[in-house]
């Protein structure tokens, strides 16, 4: 039996194992799946010849992005079912003919630097599904319950016409809040009986949350998930608001059953149509955010890497080891060695 030869893919068009960012971009605009996971793998690297590649393909995508996304970040503590609401939500968003990008976001292995959950495999369904594009990304050394690239992988999700964008985080705490620098409306799902009013204000998470779901409303569990929403609901009059048009909002669903689902939903385009003047401002708050957060990273990589500093670098770091020099001191130094160069 002759195999069928393949036909060319225009991806394909590389510089030895580079991709080409031109071939990638063209994918993009035809909303081509595997061109958004070339793409993905492409700015997630670390090395230098994919860096300036990925810059490429940034910068031609970024005019071509629909400014009427939705971005929602879904986190929660661990056990609390976020992998089975998403799958639940992303199934009734293909039924409704739209096209969600799931970005799951996996605690890092010490030994491979890869995911160790693997979060594409909970949601099987979903990634199976052509009309969704699901992606688990490892978090390295960032904090925030997010990967380091998800703001471009977003940028990407967009300009492939997925809509909408939905982040996974870790887990849940005060470092999360840091994926509210990176989408528009942040859901917090929440398990039956968690917790009493006071300690609902006491989390930080609270405070940057737009809704709240209490998970798990099925059986045994629907009488006590309706008191702990209450709670909630109580509890989040007490909390300053994140949005000038926008207040906290509790519901109850059932991941498992399917029940609030769509109310769930109704609930994320309620927030986008509401505040779809405040999201545009707050994005070009988040935009600038991004800059200087690029711009301090790699200023860090930079320092290290230098060649020129090699021998500033050592002596700093000697000084400090042996305590002679505060931390704060010596950063202050180098960083005047290189301006002053």
């Amino acid at each position: 039996m002759t195999r069928r030869e393949e036909p060319q893919d225009p991806d394909r068009k590389e510089s030895g194992d580079v991709p080409s960012p031109e071939g990638l971009a063209e994918g993009l605009a035809r909303g081509d799946r595997r061109a958004l996971a070339r793409a993905i793998t492409l700015v997630e690297s670390g090395r230098a010849e994919h860096r300036r590649a990925a810059e490429t393909l940034l910068d031609a995508v970024a005019e071509r992005r629909a400014a009427s996304t939705l971005r929602v970040a879904v986190s929660g503590a661990p056990g609390v079912g976020k992998s089975t609401f998403i799958e639940a939500l992303g199934a009734h968003l293909v039924a409704q003919d739209r096209r969600p990008a799931v970005l799951t976001v996996d605690p890092s292995s010490r030994v491979s630097g890869g995911s160790i959950l693997g979060d594409k495999t909970r949601m099987p369904e979903l990634a199976r599904n052509p009309g969704a594009f699901v992606r688990p990304s490892p978090t390295g050394n960032a904090y925030g319950g997010v990967a380091r690239r998800t703001p471009e992988v977003i940028m990407l999700c967009e300009a492939a016409g997925f809509d909408p964008i939905v982040v996974e985080t870790v887990g849940v705490g005060q470092s999360e809040a840091a994926v509210v620098s990176m989408v528009d409306m942040l859901v917090l799902l929440v398990l039956p009986g968690s917790g009493d009013e006071l300690q609902a204000i006491k989390r930080g998470i609270m405070e940057q949350a737009d809704l709240v779901l209490v998970n798990k409303a099925d059986g045994a569990l629907e009488d006590a998930a309706a008191a702990t929403a209450s709670e909630y609901a109580s509890a989040a009059g007490l909390l300053p608001g994140r949005w000038r048009d926008w207040r906290l909002s509790v519901h109850t669903c059932s991941a498992l059953t399917g029940c609030g689902i769509v109310g769930a939903w109704a609930e994320m385009q309620r927030f986008r149509t509401s505040l779809d003047a405040e999201i545009r401002a707050n994005r070009e708050e988040q935009a600038l955010h991004w800059l200087w957060s690029e711009v301090e990273a790699g200023l860090g990589v930079a320092l290290r890497e230098s060649s020129e500093l090699r021998e500033a670098r050592a002596h700093m770091e000697g000084a400090v080891r042996r305590g002679e020099l505060a931390a704060p001191v010596a950063a202050a130094r180098l960083l005047r060695r290189i301006f002053a160069r």
